[in-house]
């Protein structure tokens, strides 16, 4: 089995062709395809670390489509003061299809 932990967005995800990812969000546009940096490649028994073999592996994802996350609800309150504070947050996402990695 063939899979690759890539950096996407401040975040490592492990990866193998045919896989789907979020990542936080890419600009291009649904269709194109992006280029993920390898920081680790495991070839069956083979592992490989070194920085000079990962620069020449490629791992190559296609845009399936931009989206944004689950509401997250943010809450702040103190006691006998009516202090109360509700703010929200939704992470801009995209949704890639790992398609190679050589």
């Amino acid at each position: 089995m063939v899979y690759a932990i890539v950096r996407a967005g401040g975040h490592q995800e492990k990866v193998s062709v045919g896989d789907f990812v979020n990542l936080d969000r890419v600009p291009v546009a649904a269709g194109g395809t992006i280029e993920l940096p390898a920081l680790l490649l495991v070839d069956g028994d083979k592992v490989t670390s070194d920085a000079n073999e990962l620069a020449k592996v490629k791992v190559t994802a296609e845009v399936v489509e931009s989206f944004r996350g689950p509401k997250i609800v943010i809450q702040k309150y103190k006691n006998k003061t009516g202090y109360k504070k509700r703010q929200g947050f939704r992470s801009a996402l995209t949704k890639v299809k790992v398609t190679s990695i050589a």
